[in-house]
């Protein structure tokens, strides 16, 4: 297991669990009614809504250059942010280090 692999757990882990708590709390529909909540915290839901977008533009070359369907993971990152792109990553991870064994 590289160092990678193990902080993309990590950071998926605390954050994922931080994440479910918080929609078990408040709800979906709230998280994103905080968004617009005032102009200060409408400017950091813009932000990480860009931050998504050049990510998941990156997520559709790399997922091309390795013969994957991007679409559902596209649809992933809309409905729940950076949660599957964490996801993606250690999947992304994990597949190339079952390349790496099989080699």
């Amino acid at each position: 297991m590289n160092l990678r692999f193990v902080l993309l757990i990590v950071i998926f882990a605390l954050f994922g669990g931080y994440t479910f708590w918080l929609l078990f709390e408040v709800g979906y529909i709230a998280i994103w009614q905080a968004g617009f909540a005032s102009p200060a915290s409408l400017q950091i839901l813009l932000d990480l809504v860009i931050a998504c977008l050049i990510i998941c533009s990156w997520m559709i070359g790399d997922a091309k250059a390795r013969g994957l369907t991007i679409w559902p993971w596209i649809l992933a990152v809309v409905t729940t942010g950076t949660i599957a792109i964490l996801v993606y990553l250690i999947v992304r991870e994990f597949n190339k280090k079952s390349r790496l064994q099989t080699a």
